[in-house]
């Protein structure tokens, strides 16, 4: 115990000591906000800083609904006739470059419901919705105009009704919590997403370090003075407790965050008493209130704990299969032909993850959470939604048994294959060795 205690300092200290580890730990929080904002704050400056103007020419065949499209900021439309030119070419060759593009009316629009738009390059998604916004009003319009009611357009506009439901659940004491599927869901996916990432790079990492060690004759000298199996489970246990440390910094760079948030103003105070306050506060606050509320109704103690559970299940099983797999090659560039099914094997469990969201407690969800090599992916997507505990008690189970069985045989490879040289060995050699 000794020697593995050593061995688990050793690779521990190894990478938690490193300045870029402390570094990188801090500043992941940080560049994953960043990398959620900015492409927002970057649309909106590009969409303020942007002073172009798209020149649309319209030819109304109809001749009744040209005047569905005015000019903007951001669009200007001038109303040609193109009655006598069957090629909206010709119609763009005669604009002499006035024009970007030609939206063709025709004459049974109102049946048909569809216009042509040509362009020689590319529109993007935001003038097509635009334009197609336009016309569906105006047609709206004509269509409503065309029964002759003159109260039928009224009618209809009071008749229009934006319902919006108000989730909300029940805690253990009978109490009334607000709750958010979309929340719940983003949560899911986020823990999900960390544990896809967290078990592969460390599992790559142990691989690395195997391959590394053999390739340069170290472990020659290790294994004089401990057993191979102390050496492997050194490795394992080691860097599973740097993700442990990094995933508890993290916790910690949150809580201050979630602290300066309330110190602020919208803590749990607002949150309790969002019903209350929703009647007489701008639309903004109420839903910041709306969000804290539904996001303190998460039994964070629960979540983060079951995550931790799964992290390590997950992390013994894929890691003890990188570490045997890593001892069966000489070099790093020799690996691929094992862990590419172990990689395709979590990229399933991921998109089995995502496919989940919409159904957490689907078929196929629950399927996916039971099978060993999926469910601590897919199970993160569940927790929010209040697995039942039958399910996860009998998931972490199969988990842990499936894990200490790729521990047993990755041992068996490791043993055999540390100490190998000079040859590309094959999935068949291998199952020799577990025999």
């Amino acid at each position: 115990m000794n020697k593995l205690k050593l061995i688990i300092q050793h690779e521990y200290m190894t990478i938690v000591g490193k300045k870029s580890f402390i570094i990188m730990t801090i500043l992941i929080p940080f560049l994953l906000i960043l990398l959620l904002f900015v492409p927002i704050m970057m649309k909106y400056i590009n969409d303020k800083t942007d002073s172009s103007e798209m020149r649309i020419a319209v030819v109304d065949k109809s001749h009744n609904y040209g005047g569905a499209f005015k000019d903007n900021g951001r669009y200007r439309f001038e109303l040609m006739s193109g009655d006598s030119m069957d090629k909206t070419y010709d119609i763009y060759k005669k604009a002499s470059g006035r024009v970007d593009a030609i939206m063709v009316i025709p004459a049974d629009v109102l049946e048909s419901q569809q216009v042509e738009l040509f362009s020689e390059k590319t529109l993007d998604e935001s003038t097509v919705m635009y334009l197609n916004q336009c016309l569906t009003d105006t047609l709206s319009k004509a269509k409503i105009a065309s029964f002759q009611d003159p109260d039928l357009a009224n009618k209809i506009s009071q008749s229009q009704v934006n319902a919006s439901i108000k989730s909300k659940k029940w805690n253990e004491n009978g109490e009334e919590q607000e709750q958010s599927a979309t929340i719940a869901s983003i949560i899911g996916m986020v823990l999900a997403f960390l544990t896809y990432t967290f078990v592969l790079s460390y599992g790559a990492m142990i691989m690395n370090s195997v391959v590394e060690e053999k390739t340069n004759r170290i472990v020659e000298v290790i294994v004089s003075s401990c057993k191979p199996m102390e050496l492997m489970m050194g490795k394992i246990i080691g860097v599973g407790l740097v993700g442990l440390t990094q995933f508890a910094i993290w916790v910690v760079l949150i809580g201050i965050a979630m602290g300066v948030i309330g110190v602020m103003g919208i803590g749990a105070d607002a949150a309790s008493s969002a019903d209350a306050m929703a009647m007489n506060m701008p639309e903004t606050e109420s839903t910041v209130a709306s969000l804290m509320a539904a996001l303190t109704s998460i039994n964070w103690f629960s979540l983060l704990g079951n995550f931790i559970i799964y992290f390590v299940g997950g992390y013994l099983l894929y890691a003890s299969l990188f570490a045997g797999f890593g001892s069966a090659v000489d070099q790093a560039s020799d690996s691929s032909q094992f862990t590419m099914p172990i990689i395709l094997i979590m990229m399933v469990a991921l998109y089995a993850g995502i496919g989940c969201m919409s159904n957490p407690n689907g078929p196929m969800a629950v399927w996916c959470s039971m099978i060993p090599f999926t469910s601590p992916v897919v199970m993160m997507v569940r927790l929010p939604f209040d697995v039942p505990w039958w399910q996860l008690l009998l998931s972490i189970v199969l988990l842990f048994g499936t894990a200490l069985l790729c521990i047993w045989i990755s041992a068996r490879i490791y043993r055999t294959g540390i100490l190998l040289y000079g040859k590309k060995h094959k999935f068949k050699e291998i199952l020799k060795w577990i025999k």
